[in-house]
């Protein structure tokens, strides 16, 4: 058991009395040593919630002293984006500089990429930051594949006896927000109540957390200690939204053609996130736009119409595009009097912002609540929930799908984890258990490196996230495969119509000698042009009017940032032959391109390699022209 002991420190405020208050992190990491020995199980939330700094002084008590045993378990750990080739460096560094400027680095997770971690020290992610492990052994030993479902119940058997979180004080200082984090913060309390786990449990304070209340908040007295010092207060981590590619914006349109009037909504972070959201304020604001574009792309999706009811949102994240939603009046159908359930959130500054200025009865209708109330019907309250999530429609992204239907989200064939299910299959199997739900996985057609494109709509894959037993929707850019209740031959025919086209050969053949279609099938004439150029046909002009946006709700880049990742991002894919065709073709220097060249100082190229740059760079520039 762990030592309980009276408070040392002068209470922080009201309501503090019974917790131990510091103003340094080392101090803090003394007194839970103190308190726990040696051997240290220390549970952080997943992305936002980490408290850096005192997670950073017990890494370096365990550092400094070997017979300490620290086992860290947690998510998603993030890190600040480290810029890699030259042009990208010219990019990215203002604007790293610009975002990240003050935060903390997670202490462990630098010395993991220097191999440099003490074997004391022991770092169990069940959600990693994708693709930023693949090159780790010693993290891909470490991974624990979990549901976001299940990791409460192994954070208890692993025996955890610190929690510690990132918080923020109401203005008495009686009461804390979990803000970004409930996660399974108030599931771990609840074990704690009722003896089934002994832990302390630690807080550090933040003031550029959004102050949420319902169950994200908690009287002063469930803590045991406290690191209060506004002077440590760090700028919370703040990517940037992505850019929506013509692809993305496809997916969005399609995707949004699925989603009916008074239903329920769970959306994921990230470029193909935006684009749905984009495409449902289109379709509730801008109807006549939306219906000639879905028109244009032949969607076969049948809701189209405007919002009268509108939706309610059920996301295990809650991503800024809800924000954006509430604001259209998409979302706008309440349950429970809340508009949106989320078990945690990430985000851009202003979505930050626009939490903690919104009026408090504005705040009230977005409920954080435990990841355990929204990824899971029998956690409690299932009749309420079920009432609530009608007509659900749960969007997750993929990285490849199998003609079989099967998606793969988390890993490679090989074993390496690129990230991890989360609560993936958590929403997937709520679909099937809610009468009139469907799940559905949104993946763009092709993915491209080096210069070569390749599907990522396979034959078959030797890692999967979601079973084809689990198959419902998959969309693509190039439409809508509904496979819920099919055979398998079905499901490959409705796989096929929206692979890229370059790629439906191949695939129709791998699935021929398979026996998975007849050998005399014959891909229809309506999906044999599945290509890019036939959706710069559909929606190009759209982009030109701007209805289809790079960025559809604002970003922290600059407007010349914003024109240059078009051209950015097709050096980044181009092989060695593209490269040599833009250096040699190269570019007009328009008044545009010049602004362009200066922001990556190379308006007045110095060296050889600058001029090179130079070329290359009016050239991408030229051939990514609207």
């Amino acid at each position: 058991m762990i030592a309980r002991t009276e408070a040392i420190n002068e209470p922080a405020g009201p309501g503090l009395s019974s917790v131990q208050t510091f103003d340094d992190p080392g101090r803090l990491a003394d007194a839970i040593i103190a308190r726990t020995g040696k051997r240290i199980v220390l549970a952080l939330p997943l992305g936002l919630g980490k408290p850096n700094h005192l997670a950073n002084a017990l890494v370096e008590r365990a550092i400094a002293d070997p017979s300490i045993s620290l086992r860290i378990f947690t998510a998603l750990t993030l890190e600040v984006p480290r810029a890699s080739g030259d042009l990208e460096k010219r990019f990215m560094g203002p604007v790293i500089e610009r975002l990240f400027d003050g935060y903390p680095e997670m202490i462990y997770a630098r010395a993991l990429h220097a191999g440099r971690l003490p074997a004391n020290i022991e770092v169990n992610e069940f959600f990693m930051q994708a693709g930023k492990w693949l090159g780790s052994p010693r993290q891909q030993q470490s991974y624990i594949s979990a549901n976001y479902t299940h990791v409460l119940r192994y954070i208890l058997q692993a025996g955890v006896n610190v929690v510690a979180q990132l918080v923020v004080p109401n203005e008495a200082g009686t009461k804390f927000s979990l803000s970004c984090n409930p996660d399974i913060t108030p599931d771990l309390l609840k074990a704690r109540r009722a003896g089934r786990a002994d832990f302390i449990y630690a807080g550090e304070t933040n003031g550029g957390l959004p102050y949420m209340g319902g169950e994200a908040e908690m009287a002063a007295g469930e803590f045991d200690f406290l690191l209060d010092n506004p002077a440590l207060h760090f700028p919370l981590f703040a990517p940037p939204r992505e850019p929506v590619s013509l692809a993305d914006h496809a997916i969005g349109l399609h995707a949004a053609s699925l989603i009916p009037d008074g239903g329920t909504l769970q959306i994921g972070i990230g470029s193909i996130g935006d684009a749905i959201g984009h495409a449902l304020v289109l379709r509730h604001r801008n109807n006549e736009a939306y219906r000639a574009l879905a028109k244009a792309l032949q969607v076969s999706g049948k809701e189209l119409a405007p919002f009268e009811a509108g939706l309610y949102g059920a996301s295990e994240m809650l991503v800024e595009c809800f924000l954006d939603l509430i604001e259209a009046g998409v979302v706008k159908r309440e349950a429970d009097g809340v508009l949106v359930h989320g078990g945690f959130f990430l985000g851009s500054r202003d979505f930050y912002r626009k939490l903690r200025e919104m009026s408090d009865e504005a705040r009230a209708k977005i409920a954080m609540v435990p990841v355990s109330y929204v990824n899971e019907l029998s956690s409690g309250d299932e009749v309420r929930k079920r009432a609530a999530r009608q007509k659900a429609r749960f969007i997750n992204t993929a990285m490849m799908a199998t003609l079989t239907g099967a998606a793969v989200s988390d890993g490679l064939e090989d074993g390496r984890v690129v990230s991890g299910v989360g609560g993936q299959y958590n929403f997937v199997a709520q679909a099937f258990a809610l009468e009139d739900a469907r799940s559905v996985i949104a993946l763009r057609a092709t993915r491209s490196k080096d210069g070569k494109t390749m599907s990522n709509v396979v034959g078959s894959y030797g890692h999967i996230t979601i079973p084809r037993h689990l198959r419902d929707i998959v969309v693509t850019e190039y439409g809508i495969a509904d496979l819920r209740g099919r055979t398998d031959g079905e499901v490959v025919t409705a796989m096929l119509n929206v692979a890229d086209s370059r790629f439906q050969g191949a695939l129709l053949e791998d699935a021929k000698k398979a026996g998975k279609i007849a050998s005399d099938y014959r891909i229809p004439e309506a999906h044999r042009d599945n290509t890019p150029a036939r959706l710069e046909a559909a929606l190009g002009e759209a982009r030109q009017r701007g209805l289809l946006p790079l960025f559809p709700f604002g970003s922290d880049f600059t407007a010349v940032e914003q024109q240059l990742m078009p051209a950015l991002g097709l050096l980044r894919g181009a092989g060695r032959g593209g490269l040599l065709k833009l250096a040699l073709r190269g570019g007009p220097e328009t008044a545009e391109a010049r602004q362009s060249l200066e922001r990556m100082g190379l308006l007045q190229p110095r060296t050889l390699k600058d001029r090179l740059y130079r070329r290359l760079l009016l050239g991408a520039m030229a051939g990514t022209a609207a």
